[in-house]
């Protein structure tokens, strides 16, 4: 075995940072060095995630990017905004930052402001960053410095996409995805649209007029298919704690069988170890992926309305987050991508 890669978590106190303490816990190439938190500095790891107690002896420091700089990989797991004031810092130091706030994902700093309200702080390292969906970019992940780890719902609306936009099977337009995402998604702040009240026993879009992760989308899909795209996303909220379920509706160039298309897929992700293809008339179930870092994924054409239709779901919190930071780090490391994220999916 080669040496033991020493990572910090910056912002650890979130759902994100919860989950990379527990997926990094017994890997085999890292182990982590560094843990911040303003919140809980000076406390006992437990403090904050009572189910952590016991994974190891680590106290919540807070952040100082002069702290970290012995460490081979930094996980910036900051809000959005504050990831791009202390990125940058870690950068010009050498280090190696895997960052799962938005703020390095649009690659056009204008579209980040228009987007995300905010005038870009380091434009510069937008165009630097590599979109860190390794199903995709394996090759650029391994030699990057900056990694922007993708958005949960971009991360299943993409893998879902991308064989039918690579073999430019479907039409670009329309495009519509119709997601549902479980209440982690929205973070561990509390809100009133969080709380246990508003969100169980009930079912609702949210953010009807534009989701900020609709530009990331387009940047990476329109990427694929080599053309400018637009398209109609339209997320909802669901009364369970984690889970990611997107159902995409485009217009395909021919008419094929269901076997043909799942043919197509098939074969697309033939060789990716965390990408499953059902075989037609098998549904993916949030429930079915919960706890893991796979992708399952659904096609089926519609012959009496035309649609393709492609299924994709995935737990927002390990594939859509925390497991695919780790997935990256692997890949930057040159150890085995899928070390620390075996487990398979958590049922009931």
């Amino acid at each position: 075995m080669g040496k033991v890669a020493s990572v910090a978590i910056l912002g650890a106190t979130g759902y994100t940072g919860a989950e990379l303490v527990r997926l990094l816990h017994g890997h085999s190439a890292a182990r982590i060095d560094h843990l911040s938190s303003e919140r809980f500095a000076g406390k006992g790891i437990a403090a904050a995630f009572p189910h952590l107690r016991g994974t190891g002896e680590w106290v919540y420091r807070p952040l100082e990017v002069e702290r970290v700089a012995r460490c081979d990989i930094v996980f910036c797991a900051l809000p959005h905004r504050a990831s791009m004031e202390v990125v940058p810092r870690l950068l010009a130091q050498g280090q190696r930052v895997i960052d799962l706030s938005a703020d390095f994902r649009i690659r056009d700093a204008s579209i980040y402001q228009a987007w995300y309200g905010d005038v870009h702080s380091a434009p510069d390292w937008l165009p630097k960053a590599v979109y860190g969906l390794p199903e995709l970019n394996r090759d650029s992940i391994r030699s990057a410095q900056l990694i922007a780890n993708p958005g949960c719902y971009p991360t299943s609306v993409i893998l879902a996409l991308a064989p039918l936009l690579t073999h430019h099977a479907v039409a670009l337009s329309p495009i519509l995805v119709d997601s549902k995402s479980g209440v982690s998604g929205a973070g561990r702040s509390p809100t009133q649209e969080s709380l246990f009240a508003e969100v169980a026993d009930g079912f609702r879009p949210y953010k009807t007029g534009g989701h900020r992760h609709t530009p990331e989308m387009e940047q990476e899909l329109g990427r694929l298919a080599g053309s400018e795209l637009v398209i109609r996303f339209t997320p909802h909220l669901l009364p369970q704690s984690r889970g990611i379920l997107s159902t995409c509706y485009v217009r395909p160039d021919q008419h094929r069988s269901d076997q043909a298309w799942f043919e197509l897929f098939a074969d697309f992700y033939k060789d990716e170890p965390f990408v499953t293809i059902l075989p037609p008339g098998e549904e993916p179930a949030t429930h079915h992926v919960r706890g893991s870092n796979q992708c399952r994924i659904m096609v089926r054409f519609d012959s009496r309305t035309g649609w393709l239709m492609v299924f994709a779901t995935i737990d927002n919190l390990i594939k859509g987050a925390s497991g695919q930071a780790i997935q990256n780090m692997n890949l930057m490391l040159g150890v085995t991508e899928t070390t620390g994220l075996e487990a398979i999916p958590l049922f009931p």
